[in-house]
């Protein structure tokens, strides 16, 4: 402790620490500090300066005052608070009668008794006599009372203002995938079809079209149209028996976006075929799921499905109810038999897409038994592959072999080893008058029979049994039975001393660890050659790539002086024919050297 150096020394004494939880009959009391000045003499102090730990700091209102939290809000205002920066949202939260009352009873204390108002209605609501009380004084009945419990609690904001900017167009224009794979239409047809898509791409001016809207629907050029739910119709006739059977194959267990089949499907539902991305349609909210989003009947065999999750069902949850009308436009039409929701999906009417802001990476997907490649499961999905390592050969890198081929044999015979002594212990009476080193076969051991197949329960399951048979040849069990012995003198020496007796390695696990070193250091000098080699390779080439660069400029440069000494002889000018004829021989020489 580091002391105030002052020409006065000042001692403080505090009250006795104050509990958290006081009983409601005692009461704090509070004593004055007490000044006592100091002499420079430094008498004998009578009264011994007392130390409080951290955790026992006294704690009262002042203290929370200072150093409590700030901010006023409410409870309610704190969870909404929670659910918004955790990143979860229970729109409606509805607590059973336990958890409401370990919640509102979490500041009374452990073992003190209730106090606030709130705790003590809670914990009579936990007796169902005290509940059903309750609902005959409000005078409802339990549904009415449950139902109750789901409504909104706070404030309800109002309800949005859809504001359309100009007409919305709701087009009769037959699908740009039209027909489906396998299904052969009259080509004449098609063609006549595929012209709604040509006219779409023609510009018209807004004046024009404004001036030209109809009413009537009796002249709309709806032939094409037409013709298209011709062959829509011939082919669901042909193919509903064949999508109903598939979908009690493939979808076997419900979820929401599945297939209507049975009793739910009705007779005149559009099939996937019908729909195209960019269709504009109206349904009705059949379900909302706080993992997965809002499902929508647009009229099909296939419930349509809005992305929706996490904390962005707190923004919209007043907007969106089950049961409601609304407007959605198709962003997506995918394979239904591997997508979990093939028609994916958005608000139009109430227009809340602006209020959505945890998208889905990539919608969700069926798993399948045959799915064995991922990468090909990725690409047909449309999601990105994951990248792979370069898969170079690196010895250098690669673990070394510990596993040596011995060591499956030698716990086999371990196990043995321990299954006679454990049958000895039990049995001694069957091994009296006998030493284990003259025990021999019931049967004759040979590979055939070594391995026995064959089926056993486990819990209620069959599962495949195999028998790994050893012939008592092969154990040593003497130095097992000596060792077994030492073993339980060692527990009982242990067990009479009040210790725990703690199984060190046995001899046969020894044996395996040196069976693995062994490996494992032949392996390693395997590794150790195979790189001294690479390396001894790889030094004996680099010394010929550097001779055949060598003789390459040396035959480079015999060239150039034999070329010189060939102009120079066809001068008049002898004077230089020894000059001339000396360059190419050294360099000839030098060459001929080098290659030997």
């Amino acid at each position: 402790m580091q002391l105030l150096q002052t020409p006065h020394q000042f001692l403080f004494t505090f009250p006795p620490p104050k509990t958290l939880n006081p009983s409601p009959h005692s009461k704090p009391k509070w004593t004055p500090p007490h000044l006592f000045p100091l002499t420079h003499s430094h008498p004998v102090n009578p009264f011994k300066p007392k130390a409080i730990s951290s955790d026992e700091f006294p704690v009262d209102e002042t203290f929370l005052q200072n150093f409590g939290p700030k901010d006023k809000e409410t409870e309610d205002e704190a969870r909404k608070r929670n659910w918004v920066e955790r990143g979860w949202a229970p729109w409606e939260e509805v607590l059973t009668p336990e958890a409401d009352f370990a919640r509102k009873s979490l500041n009374e204390g452990e073992e003190v008794a209730l106090q606030s108002p709130e705790a003590i209605e809670a914990f009579k609501m936990l007796r169902p006599s005290y509940r059903k009380k309750k609902m005959e004084e409000m005078g409802l009945t339990e549904d009415d009372y449950y139902r109750k419990q789901f409504e909104i609690k706070g404030n309800i904001p109002e309800p949005l203002e859809t504001v359309w900017a100009g007409p919305l167009v709701v087009r009769q224009v037959p699908p740009r995938d039209w027909p489906p794979r396998d299904w052969e239409v009259d080509k004449e047809e098609l063609e006549y079809i595929r012209g709604a898509h040509k006219l779409q791409a023609v510009r018209v001016k807004l004046s024009d079209l404004e001036s030209g809207v109809k009413v009537e629907n009796d002249e709309l050029c709806l032939d094409r149209y037409k013709v298209f739910l011709k062959q829509y119709k011939e082919w669901v006739a042909a193919n509903k028996d064949r999508l109903e059977e598939e979908s009690y194959k493939y979808d076997q267990d419900y979820h929401p976006g599945r297939r209507k089949r049975g009793k739910d499907y009705k007779e005149g539902m559009y099939e996937l075929p019908f729909y195209y991305p960019g269709q504009i349609c109206e349904g009705k909210v059949t379900s909302i799921h706080l993992y997965q989003g809002a499902f929508v009947d647009i009229g099909g065999v296939y419930d349509g499905w809005v992305p929706i999750k996490n904390n962005d069902w707190y923004w919209i949850r007043h907007h969106i109810k089950v049961g409601m009308r609304v407007m959605v436009e198709i962003l997506a039409k995918r394979d239904p038999y591997r997508f979990r929701f093939p028609i994916e999906l958005r608000f139009v009417y109430p227009n809340i897409d602006h209020l959505i802001f945890n998208r889905f990476d990539f919608p969700p997907i069926f798993h399948h038994d045959e799915d064995t490649n991922p990468d090909e499961l990725r690409r047909d999905c449309g999601r990105p592959p994951v990248p792979r390592k370069d898969p170079k050969d690196k010895p250098v890198e690669e673990p070394l072999l510990s596993n040596h081929p011995y060591v499956d044999k030698l716990w086999q015979i371990h196990v043995a080893e321990q299954m006679i002594l454990d049958d000895v212990e039990a049995n001694p009476g069957k091994y009296k008058d006998k030493k284990l080193s003259e025990l021999t076969d019931t049967e004759d051991l040979n590979e055939e029979n070594s391995i026995e197949y064959s089926k056993a329960y486990y819990k209620k399951t069959l599962v495949p049994k195999v028998i790994l048979k050893t012939s008592v040849k092969e154990l040593d069990l003497e130095a097992a039975f000596a060792e077994r012995q030492l073993r339980n003198t060692l527990r009982r020496e242990t067990e009479e001393r009040g210790e725990e007796y703690k199984v060190t390695k046995m001899r046969r696990n020894v044996e395996m660890d040196e069976y693995d070193f062994l490996h494992w250091r032949r392996s390693l000098e395997e590794r150790e050659a195979l790189i001294r080699d690479i390396s001894w390779y790889c030094k004996k080439f680099y010394m010929f790539l550097m001779l055949c660069n060598f003789i390459y400029i040396q035959v480079l440069h015999s060239l150039f002086y034999y070329c010189l000494g060939q102009s120079v002889l066809s001068r008049p000018h002898c004077g230089y024919m020894s000059v001339t004829h000396v360059g190419p021989l050294l360099n000839l020489n030098i060459l001929i050297s080098f290659t030997h």
